[in-house]
């Protein structure tokens, strides 16, 4: 099979961990341990999330005082560079060596008019507390909106329209290589009437959206989107919850989802069974080989 694995920001981060080197380099070795379960007769694509590296980056950019601060675009590319360089290094570690792994930056084309552009959702960077979320808000003019008990800056973040780039990816899946891509969303650019693609974007596309594009233009059989719940669960935190294991695209619908979570993974795996009639899953990254088979996670189809 051709498996498109997406990995939820606690594959890097989990919650409540300090953004150090040494919790996400362990998390990367406990993601890419999962991920070689799977290796064996598929074609491997992984993505992967970025929003706290990329708001760290952004923060120490702003507080070095430059006064020509590098471009989200440009941030983007450097976590991208950053997280895929571990990952590529814990899966080749975890592989048999005759299994190559490769990174790719991946350029993401967006809608230079996109809504998104007016109204920053995509949340970035470390929690603060309102007071420590109102002085970099006043200090280097972010926007700053509650996520969960705290404070984070937001972003903006347009639809993924096209990646750009992708027989690169497609050559490598069919010489047997791990390839890892869109990290982060992708490098959103626009596209100028010329043709040409302009950078200097300031957004972080959502990691999930982009992830679903990328495995229907890839043509993969399953979007397998790894996160750190079991499954997808209605009514979540009420009495009422309960978990959704085996779900049609319409009936999924039916229930909201929290924009900063859930959401976008609900979202994502409509978007690709419904474009491509084929099947996404989501549930916990360690339970990836049976989310593969069909036997875990929140199962989607048509």
């Amino acid at each position: 099979m051709r498996i498109l694995i997406a990995l939820g920001g606690n594959a890097l981060l989990r919650r409540g961990e300090p953004m150090t080197m040494a919790h996400q380099i362990a998390n990367i070795r406990r993601a890419a341990t999962q991920i070689a379960k799977l290796a064996d007769h598929n074609q491997l694509v992984v993505a992967h999330g970025n929003g706290p590296q990329v708001g760290l980056l952004a923060m120490q950019a702003a507080a070095g005082g430059a006064q020509d601060v590098a471009p989200l675009d440009v941030l983007d590319a450097e976590s991208e560079g950053m997280i895929g360089y571990l990952l590529e290094q814990e899966l080749a570690n975890a592989l048999p060596a005759s299994r190559q792994v490769a990174t790719l930056l991946t350029r993401v084309e967006v809608d230079a008019h996109d809504a998104a552009f007016a109204h920053p959702t995509k949340p970035i960077g470390p929690v603060y507390t309102q007071a420590q979320a109102q002085v970099l808000a006043q200090r280097n003019g972010w926007r700053i909106a509650a996520d969960g008990d705290g404070f984070r800056r937001v972003v903006a973040s347009p639809k993924p329209k096209h990646i750009e780039a992708l027989k690169p990816v497609q050559w490598l899946l069919e010489h047997d290589v791990i390839v890892i891509a869109a990290g982060g969303g992708g490098i959103p650019v626009t596209l100028a009437e010329d043709g040409r693609t302009r950078s200097g974007v300031e957004a972080v596309i959502d990691k999930d959206l982009c992830s679903a594009l990328l495995a229907a233009q890839l043509d993969a059989d399953v979007l397998l989107i790894a996160t750190d719940v079991e499954t997808v669960y209605a009514d979540w935190h009420t009495p009422r919850e309960r978990a959704l294991r085996n779900i049609t695209v319409a009936e999924l619908r039916t229930f909201e989802f929290p924009a900063g979570s859930m959401g976008p993974k609900v979202d994502a795996a409509c978007d690709f069974v419904t474009r491509m009639g084929k099947r996404a899953v989501i549930g916990s990254l360690e339970h990836i080989e049976a989310m593969a088979a069909g036997t875990a996670g929140t199962q989607v189809t048509r």
